[in-house]
């Protein structure tokens, strides 16, 4: 375990939160605890008490417009902890917490939250070159704070009584990658009784991040007329269930290939192509992993949600499509056809390797 510690401490020097990392993984079936520990002040706190809570929210709008009362930030999961005075919450220590409670010294309490396995993963959305303020997106913060009750709308909490660390729920691709989908359209034009068909194949299901994917092509053009060049185009779609049904499909590759294949030939090839940020990075509202202070990241990973979850939970639900089309020349006035009429869709994941131990 790395000796690594991520600490905050609040204006008034009284709370100081300690955690060991900040990256906590979805596992599907279950989420990493959050282990961590708060050093305490016990000296004029008065009758307040010292609470240390996990909030995952949802923000949609920028932060400049909570100053004219509007809150665009909506919870969607919040647990308190009362850690002082002692209020029961005894976790069973973790090598995590010792390691914690070394650094924090006797006024060190040990504290664990469990993520639900129902909550979204930390996403970020793409800002606009005029966006101020924090990102919006879905976040994870472990706050502690210093109030008479855990959660009073009419209580007033100080920002110097308050430390918080932001932490990302992220999920990892599974080990058993299946074989990749498989799509097959055969397609007849005006004035020829002969069609063109087109497969496209992948070879598994999950690709990661900044991998090329190779996509294996065949054609079987059995008319007269000429297939100039083959268009790949990737689409991500973020589907926002959270406070609105709203779907964003925004293209994130569109790259062509100048095959040509004649009337009445075959053709086969692997046709590879590589998604990524860099070349996206002026498309405001992509979905993007969620990201720690100004570090890079990457195009959001696919969601991959258990069986039975409820989908309203989940924030933002993200997902990639490749199509494949192919740029078929007209022939004659009747004979003219656009590139949309030869197209296959193949679903595809995209996700980070598991790190290695």
């Amino acid at each position: 375990m790395s000796d690594k510690v991520f600490k905050k401490t609040s204006g008034n020097g009284q709370l100081t939160l300690y955690l060991g990392k900040r990256d906590y993984v979805d596992h599907v079936e279950s989420v990493d605890a959050v282990d961590g520990v708060l050093k305490i002040d016990p000296a004029d706190l008065g009758d307040r008490k010292v609470w240390v809570q996990l909030a995952c929210a949802f923000r949609y709008g920028r932060d400049d417009l909570d100053v004219i009362g509007l809150s665009f930030r909506k919870d969607i999961w919040i647990q308190h902890i009362q850690l002082y005075p002692d209020a029961g919450h005894k976790p069973t220590l973790t090598e995590m917490h010792n390691t914690l409670l070394k650094k924090a010294g006797e006024q060190g309490h040990a504290f664990t939250f469990n993520i639900p396995t129902n909550l979204p993963c930390s996403v970020t959305l793409q800002p606009g070159p005029d966006d101020k303020g924090k990102a919006c997106g879905v976040d994870f913060e472990v706050k502690a704070y210093l109030a008479n009750s855990a959660d009073d709308p009419d209580e007033k909490v100080d920002k110097k009584d308050t430390c918080r660390l932001v932490i990302r729920k992220i999920q990892f691709a599974p080990d058993n990658t299946g074989s990749g989908q498989k799509a097959e359209l055969c397609k007849s034009f005006m004035m020829s009784d002969k069609p063109v068909l087109l497969e496209a194949a992948l070879e598994k299901d999950i690709y990661y991040h900044s991998d090329p994917i190779p996509i294996i092509i065949k054609v079987k053009n059995e008319t007269n007329k000429v297939v100039k060049k083959i268009k790949i185009t990737v689409d991500q779609t973020t589907d926002v269930v959270l406070y609105s049904a709203d779907k964003y499909t925004k293209n994130v590759l569109c790259e062509e290939f100048l095959e040509t294949i004649e009337g009445n030939a075959n053709f086969e090839n692997n046709l590879s192509i590589t998604p990524l940020l860099a070349s996206n990075k002026e498309k405001r509202g992509l979905a993007l992993d969620g990201r720690l202070k100004d570090e890079d990241t990457n195009l959001a990973s696919t969601t991959i949600i258990r069986a039975g979850m409820d989908k309203e939970m989940l924030g933002i639900l993200v997902s990639y499509k490749i199509k494949v089309n192919l740029m078929v020349s007209g022939g004659g006035l009747l004979g003219g056809l656009t590139a949309s009429d030869v197209t296959v869709e193949l679903p595809v994941t995209l996700m980070h390797p598991k790190p290695t131990e």
